[in-house]
């Protein structure tokens, strides 16, 4: 199990892809933080087992999906299954900042308890 890490997304580098998930040190699903600079795109790209959401932090990206353009604003958020193509793109005046988590392998349901204040970090109650 790794320890919790806090940090900001500039202490991950100044490119357009900010590695979240090796600066936080997190193993259980993929995390990225993309800065796209008015006029950039990401890759066209699929995947063969990983499932991506991505949520809007900034800006007013747009992303298309399988030819199909849609266009986001800061709260928007969009899940694209493995197979099909997506592409990012930044036609804005400023920057957006978009979060990107991809996993595979289902999810594990409602696993939170109450924590005990008095236990030892880490420690199950």
């Amino acid at each position: 199990m790794s320890e919790p890490r806090v940090g900001h997304i500039d202490e991950f580098g100044d490119s357009a892809v900010r590695k979240l998930r090796s600066g936080l040190g997190v193993e259980a699903f993929g995390v990225n933080a993309w800065v796209l600079e008015p006029g950039t795109e990401s890759r066209r790209h699929t995947h063969e087992r990983q499932d991506e959401l991505y949520f809007v932090h900034t800006g007013t990206p747009e992303i298309e999906i399988e030819g199909v353009v849609h266009p986001l604003r800061p709260g928007s958020a969009a899940h694209v299954p493995a197979p099909f193509a997506r592409q990012l793109r930044n036609n804005g005046t400023d920057a957006a900042v978009v979060l990107i988590i991809g996993a595979s392998g289902g999810y594990v349901g409602r696993d939170g308890r109450p924590v005990d204040d008095g236990a030892a970090p880490g420690a199950s109650s």
